[in-house]
């Protein structure tokens, strides 16, 4: 487990000191201080500090997990959903973080063999 949080820990580090100059992610709110989270992409959010990075891909859990109404959480699972997401973006920059989220999100239910009831 404390490998998984440190290989995660310095795969995130590597991600965002990818960017050529690191911002805070205020930078992408608009006047009255909202970020339009559908449209962050992943070149964006690897140009923001890790603590920023990291704020933002627990908020973007929360909120898709919110949407299925799922309340639970399994942090073991999280931490390597984080993992692939950043992996995704750092190959996909031009793509929007919830784009990523989603196809990432679908890939670890198919290769797990979980069918989502419509």
């Amino acid at each position: 487990m404390r490998t998984l949080i440190l290989a995660t820990t310095a795969l995130i580090g590597c991600f965002i000191s990818s960017a050529n100059a690191q911002v805070e992610l205020k930078t992408y709110a608009d006047a009255n201080g909202y970020i339009d989270v559908q449209k962050l992409t992943c070149a964006q959010l690897a140009g923001t500090f890790q603590e920023d990075a990291s704020l933002l891909m627990t908020w973007y859990s929360g909120w898709y997990n919110g949407l299925g109404k799922k309340h639970f959480i399994n942090v073991p699972r999280a931490k390597e959903a984080e993992h692939e997401i950043i992996v995704y973006c750092k190959d996909n920059p031009k793509i929007t973080v919830i784009k990523a989220i989603g196809l990432v999100f679908d890939k670890m239910r198919k290769d797990r063999g979980i069918v989502i009831a419509k």
